[in-house]
C-alpha cells in the first residue's frame, strides 16, 4: 500500500513539474507567445522597418513582421488584411504599429472580433488621437504639438528670419499636423519670422514618391535664390526628407529637423555617409553627419535629434507588449511599464531624457493612455558626447 502512495506522489510531482516548465521563464526568450510588428516598407519608412528587423534578430521567431502598402492612404483594405494576417497566428498576443497609418483604427476593430485579447501599440498615429485612444491599448507619437514651438525656435536660435512649411492636404488633414503648423504660425509671429506655406505634391499621389522629391529638388533652390540663406524649411514627410536636406546642404539655409527626427533619417542618404559595420552605432552616426555638416559650414544651421525616435517608438513597443506576454504588469495600458520601456531603449541609444505627456485634446480633455514624445536637438557646432 505504501508502496502504491509513493508511486502516486512521484507522478503527481513529475506533472507539476511538467506544468511548471510550461509556463515560460521571465526572460524575453521565454514563454509561449509572439509579437506582431507592423510596418512600412524600405521606401516609405526605412528605419521602423529596419527597427523590426532589428528586434526580430534579438528575440528570434517571437517576432513575426508584416509591412504596408507604400499607397496606404488609397489602399486602406491592404492595410487591414496585413494586419489580418498578423492576428491569423493564435501565439500572436500582441501587435505594434509604426507606422499607424489610416486602417490601424478599422484593423484594431477586425482584429478585436475574434481576438478581443490581442494588445495593441500604436506608434506614430496618423488617425484622430481621440479615435486611437478608444481602439489601441498604448499610443505614441511625436510631440508635434511641442513641436509647433521647439522647431521655430530652433529655427530662430540658428538665425532664420523666414520659416517654409512643406506638406500637402492629406497631411494637413491630420489632427496633430494641423495642430503644430498653427502653434507655428503663432510662434514665428512671435519670434519676428515670417511663415510661408509651400504645398509639395502628395507622395502618395499620382506623380509617386519620385514625383514629389523632384519638387523639392527643383522648387527648393528656388526659395533660397528668392528668400536669401537665412531662410528655414520643415517638412511634413519622410519621403521628402533626403532631397531637402541636400538642397539646403547646397544652398547654406536653414534645417532644424525632419519631420520624424532622428540621426538616421535621410540623413546618411542624403550626406552619403557609409553606415556599413556600423549600424545601430549613433554616435558614429551623429560625428558623421557632424563631419559632413562641417565640412559645408553648415553645422550651425541643421540638426536633428539624438535618437531615432520611430525606432525607439517600435522598440519601446516590442519591450511593453515582452513585459505584458510575460505577465509583469497585467494592466493592458500601464504607464510604469511604458516609461520603463522607453528609458531602456533610450539608455541603449544613450539619447538624453525624453519628455513624455499626455495628449490633450482642443477641448481640453487628456487622454490617459496617448503618449507625446519629445527629445532634445543636437548642436552639430559642439563636440558628440
Amino acid at each position: 500500500m505504501t508502496k502504491k502512495i509513493l508511486v502516486a506522489l512521484l507522478a503527481v510531482m513529475l506533472i507539476l513539474s511538467v506544468v511548471a516548465c510550461d509556463r515560460g521563464g521571465k526572460e524575453p526568450a521565454g514563454g509561449d507567445y509572439k509579437i506582431g510588428v507592423y510596418t512600412g516598407t524600405v521606401s516609405q519608412g526605412e528605419e521602423e522597418y529596419q527597427a523590426g528587423q532589428k528586434m526580430k534578430e534579438r528575440y528570434g521567431d517571437k517576432i513575426v513582421t508584416g509591412t504596408y502598402p507604400d499607397n496606404f492612404s488609397s489602399e486602406v483594405e491592404q492595410v487591414i488584411q496585413g494586419v489580418l494576417q498578423l492576428a491569423s497566428d493564435e501565439k500572436v498576443k500582441a501587435i505594434v504599429f509604426v507606422q499607424a497609418v489610416p486602417g490601424a483604427a478599422a484593423a484594431i476593430d477586425k482584429v478585436r472580433e475574434d481576438r478581443p485579447d490581442m494588445l495593441f501599440v500604436a506608434g506614430v498615429c496618423a488617425e484622430d488621437p481621440e479615435v486611437m485612444a478608444a481602439k489601441a491599448d498604448v499610443n505614441l507619437l511625436v510631440d508635434e504639438i511641442s513641436m509647433g514651438h521647439t522647431i521655430p525656435e530652433e529655427a530662430a536660435r540658428m538665425g532664420a528670419t523666414r520659416f517654409v512649411h512643406i506638406s500637402f492636404p492629406r497631411h494637413l488633414g491630420y489632427t496633430t499636423i494641423a495642430t503644430r503648423r498653427q502653434i507655428m504660425i503663432d510662434t514665428c509671429e512671435k519670434l519676428g519670422i515670417t511663415f510661408e506655406d509651400l504645398e509639395a505634391p502628395d507622395p502618395t499621389g499620382d506623380a509617386g514618391i519620385s514625383g514629389a522629391q523632384q519638387f523639392i529638388r527643383e522648387d527648393i533652390p528656388k526659395k533660397i535664390a528668392e528668400y536669401g540663406p537665412d531662410t528655414a524649411f520643415f517638412s511634413t514627410n519622410c519621403g521628402l526628407q533626403e532631397p531637402l536636406i541636400q538642397e539646403i546642404l547646397k544652398g547654406g539655409a536653414i534645417y532644424p529637423q525632419q519631420c520624424c527626427p532622428s540621426p538616421y533619417h535621410a540623413y546618411p542618404a542624403a550626406l552619403g555617409v557609409d553606415l556599413e559595420g556600423h549600424e545601430g552605432d549613433v554616435k558614429y552616426m551623429l560625428q558623421s553627419i557632424k563631419d559632413k555638416l562641417t565640412e559645408a559650414g553648415q553645422e550651425s544651421r541643421m540638426s536633428t535629434w539624438g535618437v531615432p525616435i520611430n525606432m525607439l517608438m517600435l522598440e519601446a513597443g516590442v519591450e511593453y507588449a515582452i513585459e505584458f506576454c510575460e505577465g509583469k504588469f497585467t494592466e493592458r495600458h500601464d504607464k510604469a511599464a511604458l516609461e520603463r520601456a522607453i528609458k531602456k531603449v533610450s539608455d541603449d541609444y544613450k539619447a538624453g531624457e525624453i519628455k513624455i505627456s499626455n495628449y490633450v485634446t482642443e477641448d481640453g480633455k487628456e487622454l490617459d493612455n496617448f503618449y507625446m514624445l519629445l527629445a532634445p536637438f543636437v548642436d552639430f557646432s559642439k563636440p558628440i558626447d
